[in-house]
């Protein structure tokens, strides 16, 4: 499994957001830069990046960011956050990512989906954030009716060949991931998921990659690796344990 270090920019900041609340804001790099340089130092083989800005605003706002990390580390990127158009995935691809993350568009805009994933295939990840088992859209701010599982299910027979799946509850919380429902989520779908949320401390990666289901390729973690709980080549190292 991968360990994807978390980057969320706010205002040119690395920050993190708890359960995704925007008032619940801890800043940790006056320059995202600078966090990811650090991550990938310690031996990230991939960085998950995230435009908090665009993720309200519905587009890019935090493009020249995006492209100083890319061209500042040597392991690939993926970047989400506001990317609901075509000009907005190519600008995001064009500034130095290897992955775009799709989220509410992916849900409200089938057409752009599918016009998306035939041009970019496998470098397309749609994320899918549950509370409570029910899909949140726009940035975390609005409730879906539309089950977790069941969109996940609906949206893999459409061509999604990876997911981002984030339990909003235990996300920047460090209480531990939410386990069963991550099961749940895999079991829906033979597509690659990357889970998120709730990541605390070494023990709860070995969970992860002890119980977790074979498409369950890795997980994204932020507060535990600001706060010192680990470092990236110990997370690396409970993600692959010796059997």
């Amino acid at each position: 499994m991968i360990l994807y270090p978390a980057i969320d920019i706010r205002g040119g900041h690395a920050v993190r957001l708890t359960q995704g609340d925007y008032e619940r804001e801890t800043t940790y790099d006056a320059d995202p830069v600078d966090a990811a340089l650090r991550w990938a130092g310690e031996g990230a083989e991939f960085l998950h990046v995230v435009d908090l800005d665009a993720a309200k605003a519905g587009q890019p706002r935090n493009l020249d960011t995006v492209g100083r990390i890319a061209a500042a580390v040597s392991c690939p990127i993926q970047v989400g956050g506001g990317l609901r158009t075509p000009a907005s995935v190519q600008a995001v691809l064009d500034a130095g990512a290897e992955r775009v993350v799709i989220g509410t568009a992916a849900l409200r805009d089938p057409e752009f989906l599918d016009q998306t994933l035939e041009m970019h295939g496998e470098r397309v990840v749609v994320s899918v954030d549950a509370r409570e088992g029910r899909v949140a859209l726009q940035g975390w701010t609005e409730a879906g009716g539309e089950g977790v599982v069941d969109t996940v299910a609906a949206l893999g027979e459409r061509g999604v060949a990876r997911f981002l799946c984030t339990a909003i509850e235990v996300d920047g919380t460090m209480e531990g991931p939410a386990l069963g429902q991550l099961g749940e989520i895999a079991a829906a779908t033979e597509a690659r998921v990357i889970a998120s949320g709730g990541v605390g401390d070494l023990g709860d990666l070995e969970a992860l990659a002890q119980m977790s289901a074979p498409n369950v390729e890795g997980a994204i973690v932020g507060r535990a690796l600001y706060e010192r709980r680990f470092t990236v080549a110990e997370g690396i190292a409970a993600l692959r344990p010796t059997r």
